[in-house]
């Protein structure tokens, strides 16, 4: 899956010169946590909430409100954005934009074609894009199986599925050092004999679960 499927497009931005209030205020308007900050179509930078948070007095400061809200109406967006900072190709896999999520502790990254802003790509959507590749919310059975780590597990796993008509949804692996626990999703709420068999087989079902 490509981030440009997840992305999304037209993002709001406010630019450098854009005062610290307008950010807060388009982020509360429009229930964003975060802004790429955009010069014409090119990214520089972008401004989060925690940033803006950082630029504010203190709630222990002695300046009046008024004070506070005058101090920053002057304050500019390019005074406080992250510059430079890590962007992404809507060509990329969703797995590259989330491990430049993990390794830089930041949950949105701009996406860039030809070095102008096409969209964003945020936490939200990649965990929307992970719930829909394992088909929690799907109609249907999901199965978590249990099984040695071997050489023509998923073939016998896709025969036992086509022997009692069920067709195969999502299948997710996890391995370990000499089993792996498979995540399987059939577009059937009954799979009580598909389950015999696989017993019958070597697997063993750990868990069940079934979305009407």
């Amino acid at each position: 899956m490509f981030v440009r499927t997840r992305m999304t497009a037209n993002p709001f931005t406010v630019t450098p010169q854009n005062s610290v209030p307008d950010a807060t205020a388009m982020m509360k308007k429009h229930a964003v946590r975060h802004l790429p900050v955009v010069q014409g179509s090119r990214v520089v930078g972008v401004v989060s909430q925690s940033d803006i948070a950082k630029a504010s007095p203190s709630s222990a400061t002695s300046l009046s409100a008024n004070e506070v809200t005058y101090l920053l109406s002057k304050l500019k967006v390019s005074s406080i954005m992250t510059r430079d900072p890590v962007t992404i190709s809507p060509d990329a896999l969703l797995e590259e934009a989330a491990i430049a999520m993990r390794d830089h502790k930041i949950e949105m990254l701009p996406v860039v074609e030809n070095d102008a802003l096409v969209g964003v790509i945020t936490e939200s959507a990649i965990l929307d894009a992970f719930i829909e590749l394992l088909g929690f919310r799907d109609p249907g059975t999901r199965l978590t199986i249990d099984t040695t780590d071997t050489p023509g597990v998923l073939a016998r796993l896709a025969l036992a599925t086509a022997r009692h008509h069920a067709n195969i949804q999502h299948l997710a692996v996890y391995r370990g050092q000499d089993r792996s626990t498979i995540l399987v999703g059939v577009n059937t709420p009954n799979t009580e004999a598909l389950e015999e068999e696989l017993s019958a087989d070597g697997f063993t079902v750990l868990m069940k679960l079934v979305n009407p």
